[in-house]
Formats: C-alpha cells, sequence, structure tokens
C-alpha cells in the first residue's frame, strides 16, 4: 500500500533545504505521496528510507523497458489520468504484425520497407518501434528462425506472440539478447511463460478474459519474481476495449490499485478489416490508453498521422518544444554570408530556417536559448534582450567564422538594437523582417 504524505515526511531528513524545488519536507513529502515529485528530488534521503519509500515513489503504472540498444523503448511511467493535469511520460510503442511462416526474401523486403518510415518533425525524428511475430502453426523452428533474422538484421526490437511455451522458448532462444516482449500468457499458461521470462529476465503480457482476472495473474508473477508485466485485456470489441482503457487507468491512478498498475498492449489489427480503420482505432488508443499498439502493416499513409498525433500528445503541455542553441549553418554559408538570430521556440526556427532554405542564399542561424518563447514573448519576458543577445553573439563564436561585423535582429525585436550596439561596438544590427514571409525577398535584396 502508498505511504501517506505524513508518512513519508518522518522518513526524509527533514533539513527544509528548499533543494528539492519546494520550501519544506512536508510539502515534498506530500508531492511525493501525490505523485508530483520524484525521490530522486532529495539529495539527503538515507539509502534506508530510499528503500522504503520506494513504493510511495515508484510510478501508479509501472514503467516497462521493452529491447536493449539505441531503440530500447519504455511503456508505462504515467502517474496522470488527463495531460493537462502534468504529462504523459511513455509515448505510446507502435507495432507491426508479421507471421512467422513469412519465406525469408518477404521477411527481408518488409523489413527493409518498415526501416524506411522515418519521418523528420520538428527536428525530431519519428518512426515505429517493434515488430509484433506472431506464431503461425506452432513450427518452433520457423518462429525461432524468424525471430533472429529480425532481431540481427533490424533495429526493431521484438514482441514475441505464440500460445505455446515451447515455440517461445525457440523464440527466446534466438532473440532474448534484444530482451523482447513475451506475449499471451494465459491462466493455464502462466507457469510456464512466467518461468521463461523470469530466467531470462524479460517483460511478458498476459491476456485475460476480464479485468477480475488481473490481480491474481499479476501478483502470482510477481511472485514467481516477474515484475515487469504488459496487460491485455482480450477485448477485441471496440467500445469494450475502449472502457477497459479507461478503466485500469483509473484504478491505478485514481485508487491506487497496484496489482493492476502496469501498461497496456492493444490489437487494432484484430478489430478491423482494413488499414485505414485500423489506423482510427489505433489512433483512438494512442489518446487514450494503449502503451503498445499492433497493425496489420506499415504504411506512410496511416503510419505518419499516428506518429504525429502521438507526437503531440505525449509532448509536455506545460514546456514549449525546443531547439539546442548554437550556430546553424543554411545553404552551405561562407565568411561573407549574412548572420541572423532568434529564439529557440521549435517552430520560430523550423519557420525561419525554411524560410532561408527557400531564398537559396547561404546564411549563418543564430539560435539563443529563450526558454522555449518566440520572439516578441522572449523579448517581452527579458529572454530576448539586447544585452543578452549581444553576449550570445560574442560568445558563441560566430565571429571566427565571418569577416564582416554585421548581425540581422527580427523586425519584432527592433528596441534591443541599442542595447545589442552597445554590447558589440564596431557591428552594425540590422532590423530585419518582422514576418518570416518576407525573409527571401529581404535576403536577396542585400
Amino acid at each position: 500500500m502508498a505511504l501517506t504524505g505524513i508518512q513519508i515526511f518522518k522518513l526524509l531528513p527533514k533539513t527544509n533545504c528548499k533543494e528539492c524545488g519546494v520550501p519544506t519536507c512536508l510539502a515534498f513529502a506530500m508531492n511525493l505521496a501525490s505523485g508530483k515529485a520524484e525521490l530522486d528530488s532529495c539529495p539527503y534521503v538515507s539509502d534506508e528510507a530510499r528503500e522504503q519509500l520506494a513504493e510511495a515513489s515508484a510510478p501508479p503504472i509501472r514503467p516497462v523497458k521493452i529491447g536493449k540498444g539505441v531503440r530500447q523503448a519504455t511503456t508505462g511511467g504515467e502517474t496522470v489520468q488527463y495531460r493537462h493535469e502534468k504529462t504523459f511520460y511513455s509515448p505510446t510503442l507502435m507495432a507491426g504484425l508479421i507471421s512467422s511462416d513469412i519465406a525469408d526474401a518477404d521477411l527481408d523486403t518488409k523489413l527493409k520497407s518498415w526501416n524506411a518510415f522515418q519521418f523528420e518533425r520538428v527536428g525530431l525524428n519519428l518512426r515505429p518501434e517493434l515488430v509484433a511475430l506472431k506464431d503461425a502453426g506452432g513450427d518452433a523452428a520457423a518462429f525461432g528462425a524468424a525471430a533472429k533474422k529480425i532481431a540481427e538484421t533490424s533495429e526493431f526490437n521484438l514482441v514475441l506472440m505464440s500460445d505455446s511455451a515451447d515455440v517461445m522458448k525457440a523464440g527466446v532462444e534466438a532473440a532474448g539478447f534484444k530482451r523482447p516482449l513475451i506475449y499471451g500468457a494465459t491462466a493455464d499458461t502462466l507457469d510456464a511463460f512466467g518461468a521463461l521470462a523470469a530466467d531470462n529476465d524479460l517483460p511478458l503480457a498476459i491476456k485475460v478474459g476480464s479485468l477480475e482476472e488481473i490481480a491474481g495473474l499479476t501478483e502470482k508473477l510477481a511472485g514467481m519474481g516477474v515484475k515487469d508485466i504488459v496487460i491485455d485485456t482480450g477485448a477485441r470489441e471496440i467500445k469494450q476495449a475502449m472502457e477497459d482503457q479507461i478503466s485500469l487507468r483509473r484504478a491505478a491512478l485514481k485508487n491506487g490499485n497496484r496489482a493492476v498498475g502496469f501498461p497496456t498492449i492493444t490489437f487494432p489489427c484484430e478489430m478491423a478489416a482494413n488499414l485505414d480503420m485500423e489506423a482510427l482505432i489505433a489512433a483512438m488508443f494512442v489518446a487514450k490508453y494503449g502503451g503498445i499498439v499492433v497493425m496489420s502493416d506499415f504504411a506512410g499513409e496511416s503510419l505518419f498521422p499516428l506518429l504525429l498525433e502521438r507526437l503531440n500528445i505525449f509532448t509536455d503541455p506545460q514546456r514549449p518544444m525546443t531547439v539546442t542553441e548554437g550556430i546553424y549553418p543554411i545553404n552551405n554559408p561562407d565568411e561573407n554570408s549574412p548572420v541572423l538570430v532568434t529564439t529557440n521556440f521549435a517552430l520560430t526556427y523550423f519557420i525561419v530556417a525554411g524560410e532561408i532554405e527557400a531564398s537559396r542564399v547561404p546564411a549563418w542561424l543564430l539560435i539563443k536559448d529563450s526558454e522555449g518563447l518566440s520572439v516578441l514573448t522572449a523579448w517581452a519576458a527579458g529572454k530576448f534582450a539586447g544585452d543578452d543577445v549581444g553576449m550570445f553573439i560574442k560568445k558563441i563564436g560566430i565571429a571566427d567564422k565571418i569577416k564582416h561585423q554585421e548581425v540581422i535582429i527580427p523586425g519584432y525585436a527592433a528596441a534591443i538594437t541599442g542595447d545589442v550596439e552597445e554590447e558589440l561596438p564596431g557591428w552594425t544590427i540590422t532590423v530585419g523582417p518582422r514576418e518570416a514571409a518576407h525573409l527571401p525577398g529581404f535576403l536577396r535584396s542585400r
């Protein structure tokens, strides 16, 4: 059972050091109990207290890592029912379904095709993460061979799907090094699948017929040493599946039921007759509250909207999207190319960079950290003040890349011209257009 704020407070150092970001240890304890703070924020908590507080500080929905390497992904770890309360942490993982009886040549073709699905969006690379390999006919050798090829020749991590413990064992032996998710232990196969997961330190997905079965199965698995669990509620009718997702989330977050506090796996591929309808169902699960979504195939026209929806939902609503402060060369600039400066709000950067690129004029674009604010907002908030911009230009090192001493500032920040000139004596401060759309004409006319 989770500890109360007062119980947590008794285990804290009571220094009121404020290093955790709140004024008192009592306030920190209350935040920890409500899931609004992380235990690691307290630098002075003892190891003994940390062990006792582990349950209270753990997310209500357990985070489960799937895969290994640079493409390792986490599902679960959520702390709120609704995104506007705080944020969602672990984006829904996208999986494509492959049958184990697929021919080698067809498997190579499909993996190559799926690997090509990468989309650039506001500086991020959007792509699917998983291949769900489904046992076809109980052929352990074929299942193991397909799992081995996917694990060794692609960047995808794996969901291994079989009703047979023997077939699953072959898959684990072939691809266990990539830490696949084992799917679908039932009440009848829980012992065999649980032992396989425990012996190989692998996450395990259970499939139930009703929500009432979940607690008994997860508690039994915990007793076997399996803690990384994913839940399939078994529902394949859209309305019931949606209700199950919401019920599980509420039970874990609102009622504190740790026995059901695990991420879920959903199967739009078993709920629709075509990929378009699958995409609509998948979109529902991305929003509420699928941890993993399994599609029958990947196609750009359905995958890209899903990845974009996922990006929007799993972006912290309290924190603007930003790009890294620095010097960005556009169109292969040289020592005589113009220098422009703007803020690090992602949308501002991509609009300005796009217009400069469209102008075909080589230029240096300086991005100053403004805590993710747009130009006008940053200027009004003192995050894009003249002296700060001037110091930034001096320290960023652009002077070593150019022969001239001119910088173009955004038209909306024209008021900072004098302060920039004071900070950069000898430099020419040129006020650019207010709207990025006018940049191509402005740059070409220089």
